[in-house]
């Protein structure tokens, strides 16, 4: 079946680093674009950045200049570098995957169960 497992969560200070990491499997993952998107409590999910098939990359406003995506075709894997972290950041953070190349989440078909991002100042 089709998983989607993220990892790399923690609690981190301001100005700090995380690295997630999301392990793909039951489906081509060459094939699909994958989205890093996030969800605070009371807040909509919003989409972070996503990776097409083909490599190109796309971020949301708040935070150019400090995630980078990357994915790794041998292992599967997508990555969410996340430098200079701030308390705004503080989400459950989810990857997916889907055929459009968009950050709205309701075009992606896939989606891993989440792992918890928490910025303290």
């Amino acid at each position: 079946e089709v998983q989607l497992v993220e990892s790399g969560g923690a609690l981190v200070q301001a100005g700090g680093s995380l690295r997630l990491s999301c392990a793909a499997s039951g489906f081509t993952f060459d094939d699909y674009q994958i989205g890093w998107f996030r969800q605070a409590p009371g807040k909509d999910r919003e989409g972070v950045s996503y990776i097409s098939s083909n490599g190109r990359t796309v971020y949301t406003d708040s935070v150019k200049g400090r995630f980078t995506i990357s994915r790794d075709s041998a292992k599967n894997t997508a990555v969410l570098q996340m430098n200079s972290l701030k308390p705004e950041d503080t989400a459950v953070y989810y990857c997916a995957a889907g055929t459009m190349a968009t950050l709205r989440p309701i075009f992606y078909k896939y989606w891993g169960q989440g792992t918890q991002v928490t910025v303290s100042s």
